[in-house]
């Protein structure tokens, strides 16, 4: 079940401040795509306050059905087009992934990165991830650096985009897990602790790029 044109949606922005990320934004649906969905600018609820977005925000959405049931999905800013006023283009998601349970977590795709590690004792290294999104990433490092679970690492992370663009993307993490393979190497898991919102934006876009090319496979 899909919203309708005049629907209220009510949006959460994700974002690397908690504040920004749990502030609660609506909106209307304006008109509806084959593959997209026009929104009004989003107003903060609590302020009245205009809600700028970007290409590439991931966005937390709900809906009401006809008996007051609150519907989620996840989506991201497609865009924006001129009307009378602004308009917001968010992507349309599947219809089976609209769903009664919330779900805040970032996307993540498969992909095979370079990232440059700093540990806290200097120690810097190459590696290359397992998986990328917009709220960590995990990687495969020779056993030999050790980490564990709760320390903090530096890293920056190389994004090649199908235009031929290339982004460094750096942040702060915290090893969530670790996990010893039979290769003799370790498989690590990052949560971000700090990561700029331009940045977060920066590697949702490849994720969401990532994941139209296995799509379309």
């Amino acid at each position: 079940m899909f919203p309708k044109v005049n629907d209220l949606v009510y949006i959460q922005v994700a974002s690397a401040s908690k504040k920004e990320a749990e502030k609660e934004c609506k909106s209307r649906i304006a008109d509806i795509e084959e593959e997209s969905f026009l929104i009004e600018i989003p107003i903060e609820s609590d302020t009245g306050k205009v809600k700028r977005l970007f290409i590439g925000d991931e966005l937390s959405v709900y809906f009401l059905s006809d008996t007051g049931v609150k519907n989620y999905f996840n989506t991201y800013v497609l865009g924006f087009a001129e009307d009378v006023v602004q308009l917001v283009r968010i992507r349309k998601p599947e219809e089976d992934t609209i769903s009664k349970i919330q779900r805040r977590n970032f996307l993540r795709v498969v992909a095979e990165l370079e990232l440059a590690v700093k540990l806290k004792d200097s120690t810097q290294f190459i590696a290359h991830t397992e998986d990328v999104g917009g709220g960590g990433v995990s990687f495969i490092c020779d056993s030999k650096y050790v980490l564990n679970q709760g320390d903090l690492i530096y890293c920056w992370l190389l994004l090649p985009f199908k235009n031929g663009l290339i982004d460094h993307v750096p942040f702060e993490a915290e090893v969530v897990r670790t996990k010893s393979l039979e290769s003799g190497r370790t498989t690590v898991m990052l949560k971000f602790v700090s990561i700029s919102n331009l940045e977060r934006q920066t590697l949702i876009r490849y994720c969401f790029e990532r994941q139209f090319d296995f799509k379309n496979r």
